[in-house]
């Protein structure tokens, strides 16, 4: 039991200093109960939790489309530039604590349109925090512009063509309810934001088929698959993912709280590794479930008895998988395998 717990230890140790990459979070999904309370009341927002614990016990979830209820619900409060600065910096913070030395972060424009609120607000407020936060802390960043899969398609192209005049746009991705909305929907925003030279990724694959899987990289050409953990239903699948060597931004914490699966110590992480799978571990929407991302690897690691050397091997996939530039690619890399060649005993 001793030899037990040390372990555990030394890799807890290991990951809360490791150098990291995050390329799956909700930016709306780290808000916080102590944020949504103090956001509700400045903006004079009327929300069902009057207190900070019963906004954190809401934050309980059956599945995917319970969890959106609730977290729709708590976007609400976001009303003005500074609430969007807040929000984004408070994560940012986050990531100067557990060595998050790259991050990517989607949004939700259309929650906030149909709030009322200006898409120059919302890309105004993430993209100061984002600016101070590579000033201050070299944290370097990408945005990543979701679209709800459960909305019309057809605004789509017009909304894109918005936020790209504001600027800072790295990217584009699909999210919301997965089942009953397949990737094809949105054919025509991925093809012109491939024509625009922006990166395109898609949720598939969380609650959705393996052919949802299929269809965003097929008729989406998108670069990663966020999610992707029911890819392993069909071999022929696996196989195109591991040849074209396709990235998953897996999130544990999240499939397990949403019942994809049962319980963290069922989930599939280490068969993606084995089956030779590009996996990353991030964090999703950590206020709402339960950790962020270093939370996220040494749960994980711990709960599959996977071990320091696949927590690196973890890191070095995100890098991989990162929209940034090689030479960024590089000093990422190099800081990871500085940090290992120092904790040989662990590898």
């Amino acid at each position: 039991m001793e030899s037990t717990i040390n372990t555990k230890g030394m890799l807890t140790d290991f990951v809360e200093d490791l150098p990291k990459v995050e390329l799956h979070l909700h930016i709306e999904g780290t808000l916080e109960p102590e944020l949504l309370i103090a956001l509700a009341q400045r903006n004079c927002v009327d929300i069902p939790y009057k207190t900070i614990d019963a906004a954190r016990a809401a934050y309980q979830f059956e599945d995917l489309q319970s969890f959106l209820n609730v977290y729709y619900l708590g976007a609400s409060v976001l009303r003005e530039e500074r609430d969007f600065y807040e929000l984004t910096l408070a994560y940012m913070s986050r990531c100067k604590a557990q060595q998050i030395r790259h991050t990517e972060l989607f949004f939700d424009p259309q929650t906030h349109l149909a709030n009322g609120v200006a898409l120059a607000a919302v890309m105004g407020g993430i993209n100061a925090a984002l600016r101070d936060a590579e000033r201050d802390w070299h944290i370097s960043s990408a945005l990543i512009l979701c679209f709800e899969r459960d909305r019309d398609p057809e605004p789509s192209v017009a909304l894109l063509e918005r936020a790209c005049a504001l600027g800072g746009i790295a990217g584009i991705g699909l999210d919301s309810a997965e089942l009953g909305n397949p990737p094809d929907k949105f054919q025509e925003v991925f093809a012109v934001a491939k024509s625009m030279g922006l990166h395109r990724v898609a949720h598939a694959g969380e609650e959705g088929p393996p052919a949802y899987i299929w269809q965003a990289l097929d008729v989406l050409d998108v670069e990663r698959i966020d999610h992707g953990v029911r890819c392993l239903e069909d071999p022929a699948l696996v196989r195109r993912l591991v040849d074209d060597r396709i990235p998953l931004t897996v999130c544990p914490f999240s499939n397990a709280a949403l019942k994809v699966f049962s319980r963290l110590s069922e989930h599939n992480l280490g068969r993606l590794l084995k089956a030779g799978l590009l996996a990353t571990i991030n964090s999703d929407d950590p206020a709402y479930f339960g950790g962020y991302l270093s939370e996220n690897i040494i749960g994980t690691l711990s709960s599959l008895d996977l071990t320091a050397k696949d927590a690196l091997l973890l890191e070095r996939n995100a890098v991989a998988a990162a929209f940034c530039t090689d030479q960024r690619k590089q000093s990422l890399l190099r800081d990871m395998e500085q940090y290992g060649a120092s904790h040989q005993n662990l590898l």
